[in-house]
């Protein structure tokens, strides 16, 4: 029987996690990078981004099937209780929950750290994955028309958020995620999500 974790990732995950990332960078237009960053670059972002916000990853059998983060939606005080969210599967692992499961364990993250809103930038046009987050819970907000030039053409930039909390009071400051990541409560929501993945047969033979 094939085994499912979800964990925060660590920088002995970094090269697995920018095997997966590098095709959407050079293939793609979900990211607006040019070039797929170095090993060193990508293990930077990990250790600069956890010292507050989560980075999770998803193994299947052992090899990373997907990650996804929180990082922060802009820099000024005023915005600290909103992250911006990315999610990167790999193809092999299409279509089988692992970014739902992941995403949720975010959300239940991030909610404990006392962040009140994602948003998420979608290169336009991806209805596929408009339905994916407007099934995650996410609504339309607005667009940054014509703001991303790649593959010798400019692109809207679709933005869509969440709210994690009622707007109904004055926030108090944020908690560092490493100073929830080792409780009992984040390893249940971790264990409880990863049990959410459906697992196909051909993907667990021709992915082994």
């Amino acid at each position: 029987m094939s085994q499912v974790t979800i964990q925060p990732a660590t920088l002995a995950d970094a090269d697995e996690m920018l095997a997966i990332y590098g095709p959407y960078v050079t293939n793609t237009t979900v990211s607006s990078e040019y070039e797929a960053p170095s090993h060193e670059e990508f293990c930077r972002r990990i250790e600069t981004y956890t010292k507050t916000l989560p980075w999770l990853v998803c193994r299947i059998d052992g090899r990373v099937a997907g990650y996804g983060y929180a990082s922060p939606h802009r820099s000024r005080a005023g915005y600290q209780w909103s992250v911006e969210t990315s999610i990167y599967v790999a193809p092999d692992f299409h279509r089988q929950g692992v970014a739902a499961a992941l995403y949720r364990a975010l959300f239940s993250l991030l909610v404990r750290q006392g962040y009140y809103n994602i948003f998420v930038g979608i290169t336009s046009p991806n209805e596929r994955s408009i339905k994916f987050h407007t099934a995650m819970g996410f609504t339309i907000s607005g667009a940054y028309q014509n703001s991303m030039y790649k593959f010798g053409q400019w692109r809207d930039v679709l933005w869509m958020a969440k709210s994690l909390r009622p707007h109904e009071m004055a926030p108090v400051p944020t908690v560092p995620f490493p100073e929830i990541r080792d409780e009992a409560q984040t390893k249940a929501v971790l264990e409880a999500q990863a049990k959410t993945v459906r697992l196909d047969e051909t993907v667990r033979v021709h992915g082994a």
